[in-house]
């Protein structure tokens, strides 16, 4: 599979004009959802904001797991993991906000209440605070994936081993979050959210303002991004992925590399987390479940990995189909995407991105054929 070579501006005029229309088009329908009643041609539904929203937020964990496995070819079965505790991290707060208004009317969440808990775990200290929160939303899956990292690197873990330790690391923390004893809800997990920093989180202007910050935030990130890859530290890491021992030949650790992106890229995930917890309403373990990394796979590798704005594309197309399916076929849909896998690993091996760039290769030089014969017929 082709890589896309660094440059020194971050994206071409073409892929510039699509990311700058995207953007309007999406920060275009919130203010359509609050300008216009329902049933009015233009208004567009709350579900659709909400939606489209959680889809930002599984476009931004995919932008994360392309940041190690496009660049740096370390494929991760894990990233579900991050994205979770990032939700975790920000339900804490949504939990205590949520105050007397519970079904018990306790200060403690109704979780607690029923299994008769009479106050709140230590880790829960200072959790009614939302910027100590969004601190944990950036530490808890950073550190993780710091420590991970530090001795799977470290041992020199790689290829298919690594990402059986990572699917192995998930799948252990969702039985852990799966006990009611753990303090997170147990496998219900964290629901029934009232207000986000005293405004009602239910309220259109709030769903609204969640969602323009996700798409904010979801540029940010591509841009971030693009900039590491197109940097020097980017092609010390694509130089980890086509070669890392020839790298080591020429005196470059790869340790540190390899663990800043992945802790990065961690990072990234627990925010997209965070993100989509207000906006969908709920965080229980089954985000945790290994199914769930594979698919961050199937969205970066449908979308084109190694592009970045392939996992984007890839992360709104699976779970388009995602929808309709469920509602249509709700039996079918884990074959279907089983299928999609199969076909693009067998036919579209650089993803819907690389079917572009070959269609519009190709008519550019079909253009160029065609100018040179004219330019001959007329010399003739």
């Amino acid at each position: 599979m082709s890589h896309p070579s660094t440059s020194s501006s971050l994206f071409s005029r073409p892929a510039w004009t699509g990311i700058l229309i995207c953007t309007a088009v999406l920060a275009l329908l919130p203010v359509l959802n609050l300008s216009f009643p329902e049933g009015h041609a233009l208004h567009i539904s709350s579900y659709t904001i909400a939606l489209i929203g959680k889809f930002m937020c599984y476009a931004m964990a995919a932008l994360a797991l392309d940041l190690v496995w496009g660049y740096t070819g370390i494929l991760s079965l894990g990233h579900g993991v991050f994205f979770a505790l990032g939700g975790y991290a920000h339900g804490m707060y949504l939990m205590r906000a949520i105050g007397r208004d519970g079904v018990y009317q306790s200060r403690l969440p109704d979780f607690m209440v029923f299994l008769d808990w009479k106050t709140y775990p230590w880790y829960w200290a200072m959790t009614d605070n939302f910027w100590y929160c969004m601190l944990l939303v950036v530490l808890v899956p950073g550190t993780l994936a710091f420590v991970f990292g530090f001795f799977a690197f470290r041992s020199r873990i790689k290829g298919v081993y690594f990402s059986i330790i990572t699917q192995a690391m998930t799948f252990a923390f969702m039985l852990l979050f799966f006990r009611n004893n753990t303090g997170f809800g147990g496998n219900n997990g964290f629901t029934d959210f009232k207000r986000i920093l005293g405004f009602t989180i239910t309220a259109p202007a709030t769903k609204a303002c969640l969602y323009l910050i996700t798409l904010a935030l979801l540029l940010g990130s591509l841009l971030l991004c693009r900039w590491i890859v197109a940097s020097k530290l980017g092609r010390v890491l694509q130089a980890v992925r086509d070669s890392e021992s020839r790298l080591m030949f020429i005196g470059y650790n790869p340790l540190w590399f390899k663990l800043f992106i992945w802790t990065l890229s961690a990072v990234l995930c627990g925010i997209a987390g965070a993100l989509y917890v207000p906006q969908v309403g709920i965080i229980n373990p089954s985000e945790m479940s290994p199914g769930n990394s594979i698919e961050m796979v199937i969205w970066a590798a449908v979308g084109g990995r190694g592009s970045l704005l392939g996992p984007i594309i890839g992360a709104f197309t699976v779970n388009g189909l995602k929808s309709w399916f469920t509602a249509a076929f709700p039996e079918l849909w884990l074959y279907a995407l089983g299928l999609i896998f199969i076909l693009v690993t067998l036919f579209m091996q650089q993803g819907i991105l690389g079917v572009i760039g070959k269609f519009r290769h190709k008519r550019t030089a079909l253009e160029k054929s065609r100018d040179r014969q004219s330019t001959s017929g007329e010399t003739a």
